[in-house]
């Protein structure tokens, strides 16, 4: 009798009347043509969760500066790096725990709680009057604010088999965009009484408090996306009964538990699942260094000429971004699916690292330029470094999600998202301290100046380059 009803289940799936993941099957199996609401829901949200990020990059230099913290110039970029660090240092923190309480509790709650936490922390680094106050607003912005790997269960929940593909492709591209955008906004907007004095005086809020508006047009924008939210559909199952709750961040340690559906055969670990452990390290080494360079670049461009930048204010800096992030738009739309489909992310991911190598080499002797001739090869390059570096992390997100089940895959992005702020927390701050070791070391006569630092992102990048190749990257085989 027992295993007549095991077969019964395996050939008809049944439905619970008030479970929001049953629902959500249902809906998935009536849906016909391009899920542009699923879509549109997994952009803003990924948005929301990544403008904070990095918004604060072209600006971090005159903050650190306006705390009159750094007793010399050439410490400002120490500071800095460790206010970029509070961030994903609080993230690498929780996001396993956060990602536990979505498989307990329900994906939405999460993703609400997480945009709320970003309007009032965000704000509150904005109105930072002193280097601890914004250390610390970053610190509990990043430990509270837990929806990134959540919103990448949902997508992998809400879309039908033949939609996954776009689904993710959508995350990367929302990720990569959000790291352009909001730098970009960050330089435009920030100290907004020196650059629009007809429009806010410096007796506002605005002008005793110059790095407010980028904060709070970001905050603004997650408001709106926190109570659209409210109308999300779940996705998680709720019922106990034949079908079980999901429970996804238990596959840490399922070595031997079954798989529901068609299949009977036993779920691997994920830490002893090679193809998703390989993917996740070469993941963590390439995120150290886009985040590392990230602040850099930021840095560097704003840094004086006698210290080997390029004297650029936060509305240049803005500009650069601006101008990628369009460009970026464009490229991750239209070309990287194209090459994608002939070539495989494993080669996209090893010839862009390649490529970023001589191109960062360059960078140091754009500093030497001036005018037109700097304007367009700093646009150029920054371009084409974007463009390089999301091509690598979009190919190794796919090889992380073709290394697991479905079933797995939340517990996967929970892994991952842990394993990869830890490193993310280490890029600003060993990038300030990096930077501002050189700042010291202009007349070395090896490497002197801004060399070093962008030899030392190089050496990064070649050492995620050579993983890529077996026998320590391992792609998974599909039948």
């Amino acid at each position: 009798m027992a295993e007549e009803l095991e077969t019964l289940l395996i050939n008809k799936k049944e439905y619970y009347e008030n479970c929001p993941g049953c629902k959500m099957d249902r809906k998935k199996e009536a849906q016909t043509g391009l899920p542009i609401k699923g879509l549109i829901t997994v952009w803003v949200v990924i948005l929301s969760a990544v403008l904070p990020i990095s918004s604060l990059f072209p600006y971090l230099y005159f903050m650190i500066r306006d705390f009159h913290i750094a007793k010399r110039e050439e410490d400002i970029s120490t500071y800095a790096g460790y206010v970029g660090a509070a961030y994903m240092l609080g993230r690498a923190l929780t996001s396993v725990f956060w990602g536990a309480v979505a498989d307990r509790y329900g994906r939405r709650p999460v993703i609400i709680f997480g945009t709320f936490v970003v309007v009032i922390f965000n704000t509150l680094f904005g109105l930072s009057a002193n280097f601890w106050m914004a250390v610390i607003t970053r610190l509990l912005l990043g430990l509270l604010n837990g929806l990134i790997g959540p919103i990448r269960a949902y997508a992998a929940e809400i879309f039908r088999p033949e939609y996954q593909a776009l689904g993710m492709s959508t995350i990367s591209s929302a990720w990569g965009i959000g790291l352009i955008i909001g730098p970009a906004l960050g330089g435009f907007l920030a100290q907004p009484a020196e650059k629009y004095p007809a429009v806010f005086s410096k007796d506002s809020i605005f002008g005793r408090f110059p790095y407010f508006l980028p904060s709070l047009c970001i905050s603004v924008f997650s408001l709106v996306v926190g109570i659209a939210s409210f109308w999300m559909p779940e996705s998680l199952h709720n019922h106990d009964s034949r079908m079980p709750p999901q429970s996804s961040y238990k596959a840490l340690e399922a070595a031997s538990d079954t798989k529901e559906g068609n299949e009977s055969t036993p779920t691997q670990s994920l830490l002893k699942n090679w193809p998703l452990m390989s993917s996740i390290i070469i993941y963590c080494i390439f995120a150290l260094h886009d985040m590392a360079y990230s602040e850099i670049f930021s840095l560097w461009a704003v840094t004086p000429r006698k210290f080997g930048g390029l004297s650029y204010s936060t509305v240049d800096v803005g500009e650069v971004l601006s101008i990628s992030g369009c460009g970026l738009l464009f490229f991750q739309l239209t070309l990287y699916p194209l090459v994608e489909k002939y070539v495989g992310p494993i080669a996209i991911a090893r010839v862009a690292g390649v490529l970023s190598i001589p191109l960062l080499a360059c960078y140091p002797y754009i500093a030497m330029l001036s005018g037109t001739a700097l304007t367009v090869a700093i646009n150029f390059a920054s371009l084409l470094k974007n463009a390089l570096s999301i091509s690598i992390i979009t190919g190794l997100f796919i090889l992380q999600n073709k290394a697991v089940d479905q079933r797995q895959r939340a517990a996967a992005n929970g892994l991952a998202m842990t394993s990869m702020s830890f490193f993310k927390a280490i890029g600003p701050a060993g990038g300030g301290l990096l930077f501002s070791w050189a700042q010291k070391r202009l007349d070395a006569s090896i490497l002197p100046g801004s060399q070093v630092v962008f030899f030392v992102l190089n050496v990064i990048e070649a050492i995620g380059v050579l993983l890529t190749f077996k026998p320590f990257l391992v792609e998974t085989q599909k039948t």
